[in-house]
């Protein structure tokens, strides 16, 4: 019977940070066989189908219309343009499609569009994610009946440095959207955003927002900030790639059932370090060129990364009240 926890304490969750490097990867790396083959990871491909002009302030993106980056607006994508994106992933070997639109939340008619291209994908054969900004409980219920597998929402941050970073929706408002999400019945993808410049503390507050929903994230996205110029962070020190690694190992070790994502920044880490995060609990990643608007590599380099560590790429995830996410 599964014990997980939803009490995570921050000096428990310290005091993991805290530990030998060796130790806290030998605890994540066991605990990780206990609930996974350590040589599958479940793969994703992630489509940005309606890209700039966002009114959110957050300080990371490129798409948000109150930051300077250089970005193209693009319009909701029509269906077939969709439909043969995703008809690409599977067959390069994504076993979840997820769709992203760069709004803070959809309106009804918005939403009936990214209906239509979730039942196409899934007709595939495909899970579906999507990433839509804030969720009514209608519109969640809405998603649900068509069928949607997977929703992200993350966090980004702890509630203490949240502020820092975005000011113009609530952490109470993302909140909100995962309680909708999870009443609704459909899996929950909600993870953050690293080397921001935040603070360890703030690390660890992150990780226990998540572990102490009242269920698990089903999939945690580990992000890395891709520093984009135009944006209020383009010129924030990069993380040590060590602190990256510890952090999957600390979520994998509060999240035991949770898949953990690899998402953005991968372009920006070598095989080594990639392979450091699939020993510490990593077992999700997004393949393809783009990760809505930032780099990642491709899908050749990835599968000479897979043939290097002998894991195979999952075609189909567990949707169970197992594991977890974007």
């Amino acid at each position: 019977m599964s014990n997980l926890r939803h009490d995570w304490t921050m000096q428990e969750i310290t005091a993991l940070f805290d530990l030998p490097f060796n130790d806290l990867l030998f605890q994540a790396h066991s605990l990780h066989r206990e609930n996974f083959d350590p040589n599958h990871v479940q793969v994703s491909t992630l489509l940005s189908i309606k890209t700039g002009a966002c009114p959110e302030d957050c300080s990371y993106c490129s798409q948000s219309a109150r930051n300077e980056a250089e970005l193209e607006r693009e319009r909701l994508l029509p269906l077939d343009e969709v439909l043969e994106k995703a008809h690409e992933a599977k067959n390069n070997g994504a076993s979840r499609f997820c769709m992203g639109a760069a709004w803070r939340n959809p309106t009804d008619k918005n939403l009936e569009r990214v209906i239509d291209m979730i039942e196409g994908v899934k007709s595939m054969g495909m899970e579906t994610c999507v990433t839509l900004g804030m969720l009514t409980e209608t519109q969640t219920e809405r998603l649900k009946v068509a069928g949607l597998d997977y929703y992200n929402h993350n966090l980004d941050t702890s509630p203490e440095f949240y502020g820092d970073i975005i000011t113009t929706r609530t952490y109470q408002n993302r909140l909100d959207t995962l309680e909708h999400v999870r009443n609704a019945g459909i899996n929950t993808c909600s993870g953050g955003i690293l080397g921001m410049g935040e603070s360890r503390t703030d690390r660890a507050s992150l990780l226990q927002q998540l572990a102490n929903l009242p269920k698990h994230p089903d999939s945690v996205p580990i992000n890395m900030l891709v520093a984009i110029e135009g944006t209020p962070l383009e010129d924030v020190p990069k993380l040590e790639p060590l602190e990256f690694i510890r952090t999957v190992a600390v979520a994998r070790i509060m999240m035991p059932e949770s898949y953990v994502r690899l998402s953005a920044g991968r372009a920006e880490m070598n095989d080594e370090t990639q392979a450091m995060c699939f020993f510490a609990g990593a077992n999700s990643m997004f393949y393809g060129e783009k990760l809505l608007t930032t780099d990642n590599p491709d899908e050749n380099h990835d599968q000479q990364l897979f043939n290097k560590l002998g894991i195979q790429s999952l075609q189909t995830e567990v949707t169970s009240d197992a594991p977890v996410t974007v």
